[in-house]
């Protein structure tokens, strides 16, 4: 591979393979420290769980020997089976061990193998040339003939066993000492392959450290303060980056594009920003003409409708005291039109009322204060008690404590109830219900009735002003109601729709804002039918 082919890779290119390349020598380490490790637990196997062992049992086997050879000194001395309990103890020990050592053993280990072997044939030649007829000594001829063999036999025998031992542990000594060598070696292995393996760890961070610094650091520094005179408006400046990996090059171009296409659209943006400002002068003015001229219609509504109050008594009152004196002294036609001059005097001032109640939302207020709309449902029933027949039922549950004007709730009920009472269906009982529940931040709140409903098609015109849906001579009013139920409604700061998908009568939510804190309302209801005085 070229050194130029490795120029041109990416800083992730040169990472990977260095982190391959230093994965690869941890790698080939590990398996060496695993064989190593392997080699040092089996000689430690040997030392501790051999070697070991067969020394100790080897001493052991020493030890037999000695009490089979003192016990029958002993009994030859005596005569007494007691005294011969030594010598069949360490026989029993004897060949108990020489088990242990056989067992011990693993293939290969010839030496120690062959002086059993001789230990065992030189123990079997001593218990024939000595114990054995001291033995029978004692029982054909007494202590004396016992002693007599004792004398006349030569230690050559034992002594040739205690050599043999000795041999056979010289050989065990041997094993011991080469396993514990072998052991210390693989140990010392291990630590050189440690060392070797933190050496490299701590190579390969350095590498990698002047890498990210040649590489990363130092080309991202000096990016990064071009950027900062471009960005504190020399948008002329070139930015580029000649070392450092490909892709940092690459992006430096890229930033460089980048650069340019915003300084080719400065001069644009720049325009465009005089000409929003100068749109933004003509709207402001526009707001505050707008402004000025929705301040001038509230205010020209209310002198026309408060001024209007007083001439239109005028001719209310004089068409009254008309119908009143000459009622029957005209003819016929007479009295109609003056009853026409009654009813339009009467209807224009229910009108002017109306009217002067709209402009008044908004303009007049006493201030936001807690309202339990439990309790102002009381006060509404007790309003409507002389509109109502006796059989009308008006019922309210768990409605909420909400902020706002006492005077302008009220009449929002009074209208949403009162709509009920007029346009109720003849021969029916009436039942109004008003119920609430929390919608997140807001309280919905509905008012429904079993009456003759309104039409899906009219749900946007109802809270027009001055629309109505029926003739006058059906039912009476302004069509002014709901335009201040709405009124009032947006002034709190909520919304009011018709529901359309009811099955029969008519059912309006409207909104109201939740006050900071508060919780569910506590299960509270009113309910009960409103009785007419008779």
């Amino acid at each position: 591979m070229s050194l130029s082919a490795v120029h041109s890779w990416t800083l992730r290119q040169r990472i990977i393979a260095l982190c391959a390349t230093v994965g690869m020598l941890l790698a080939l380490l590990g398996v060496f420290a695993a064989v190593t490790a392997a080699e040092n637990n089996r000689q430690l196997d040997n030392v501790l769980d051999r070697a070991s062992p067969m020394r100790a049992a080897g001493e052991t086997l020493n030890t037999a020997v000695v009490d089979q050879e003192t016990g029958v000194r002993g009994y030859a001395i005596t005569g007494r089976d007691a005294n011969l309990l030594p010598y069949r103890s360490g026989l029993a020990e004897e060949r108990k061990q020489v088990d242990r050592i056989e067992r011990l053993l693993a293939p290969g280990e010839d030496d120690i193998r062959d002086a059993l072997r001789v230990v065992e044939q030189r123990a079997d030649a001593w218990r024939a040339a000595v114990a054995d007829p001291v033995i029978a000594a004692v029982g054909t001829g007494g202590t004396a003939a016992a002693q007599d063999v004792v004398e006349n036999a030569a230690t050559t025998e034992f002594d040739q066993l205690r050599a043999a031992i000795a041999e056979m542990q010289n050989h065990i000594s041997v094993l011991r000492a080469a396993s514990a060598d072998a052991a210390r070696d693989s140990s010392q292995a291990l630590v050189a392959i440690e060392i070797a393996a933190a050496v490299i760890i701590v190579l390969a961070g350095i590498i990698l450290l002047v890498l990210l610094d040649r590489m990363v650091s130092r080309p991202v520094t000096d990016l990064a303060a071009q950027v900062r005179q471009v960005a504190s408006g020399d948008y002329d400046r070139h930015i580029n980056n000649e070392y450092g990996s490909s892709d940092l090059v690459a992006l430096a171009e890229d930033v460089d594009r980048m650069r340019q296409q915003i300084a080719s659209e400065l001069s644009e943006v720049r325009q465009a920003r005089q000409q929003v400002e100068w749109i933004n002068q003509q709207l402001q003015s526009q707001a505050e003409e707008l402004t000025r001229s929705n301040r001038d219609l509230e205010q020209f509504a209310y002198v026309a409708s408060h001024d209007l109050q007083e001439p239109l008594r005028k001719v209310a009152s004089f068409c009254q005291l008309l119908q009143r004196r000459y009622a029957g002294q005209l003819d016929e036609r007479a009295d109609q039109y003056i009853g026409f001059a009654v009813d339009g005097a009467s209807r224009m001032q229910r009108l002017i009322n109306d009217l002067l109640a709209f402009s008044r939302i908004g303009r007049l207020t006493s201030g936001f204060s807690d309202i339990d709309l439990n309790r102002l449902l009381g006060e509404v029933k007790s309003q409507l008690e002389s509109r109502a027949g006796e059989d009308t039922e008006i019922t309210w549950s768990g409605l909420p404590t909400v902020e706002g004007e006492e005077p302008l709730l009220t009449t929002l009920f009074v209208n949403l109830i009162g709509n009920s009472l007029k346009f109720r269906r003849p021969d029916v009982p009436l039942v109004v219900t008003v119920t609430a529940e929390r919608d997140g931040s807001e309280w919905r709140i509905n008012v429904r009735d079993n009456g003759i409903g309104i039409e899906a098609e009219f749900a946007d015109k109802v809270f027009v002003i001055f629309q109505r849906l029926h003739a006058r001579d059906a039912y009476e009013g302004t069509g002014i109601g709901l335009a201040i139920v709405k009124k009032i409604v947006e002034y709190h700061g909520g919304r009011v729709w018709l529901d359309v998908d009811v099955p029969e009568g008519a059912s309006i939510y409207f909104t109201l804002p939740v006050m900071p804190g508060a919780d569910e309302p506590e299960p509270s209801e009113g309910s009960g039918k409103v009785m007419v005085e008779q």
